[in-house]
């Protein structure tokens, strides 16, 4: 394997890696404010649970993210593509936008969820309102950075043909 090829996967894992570290660590913020909440009131359980899954989004964004690069390497097929130092190089850096953003806004969106699920407690119809819209306004930085990661793969990228 060529080391063009090990920056390549490098990337693809880091893409999946971080942000399904910081989706697992928003969740668990997540959930604890809601098994909190629910051991008092668990009809909430349906108002809470969209703010429980809201920061596992990240890890999914990642995983795209790893699949188009193992696409455009052909990784699937028998032709695959072995990138040359400079095209790892180029995929690797291509894939820390989603990874990184990924990683932290999964983190603060699982404390932006709980904050959300612990306001639900005492005034239930701010649900969606606060609670939900706000988490959303954090996913919007991990969205940012999957498209970010997309479009440098897909139209900065020069890849070559198997």
């Amino acid at each position: 394997m060529s080391y063009g090829m090990m920056l390549a996967l490098a990337g693809a894992g880091m893409a999946v890696l971080l942000p399904g570290i910081g989706s697992a660590l928003g969740i668990l913020i997540s959930s604890k404010a809601a098994t909190g909440v629910l051991s008092e009131r668990p009809e909430r359980y349906g108002q809470l649970l969209i703010m429980v899954v809201l920061p596992g989004t990240q890890g999914f964004y990642g995983f795209l993210a790893a699949l188009l690069v193992m696409i455009k390497l052909n990784f699937f097929s028998g032709a695959k593509i072995d990138p040359i130092f400079q095209l790892g190089v180029q995929i690797l850096l291509a894939c820390l936008p989603v990874a990184f953003a990924g990683l932290i806004t999964a983190i603060y969106q699982g404390k932006v969820a709980a904050a959300g699920i612990m306001m639900t407690a005492k005034k239930p119809e701010m649900a969606f309102k606060a609670g939900v819209v706000y988490a959303v306004m954090v996913e919007i930085y991990a969205i940012l950075g999957l498209l970010a990661t997309m479009l440098i793969i897909t139209k900065g990228i020069t890849w070559p043909t198997a």
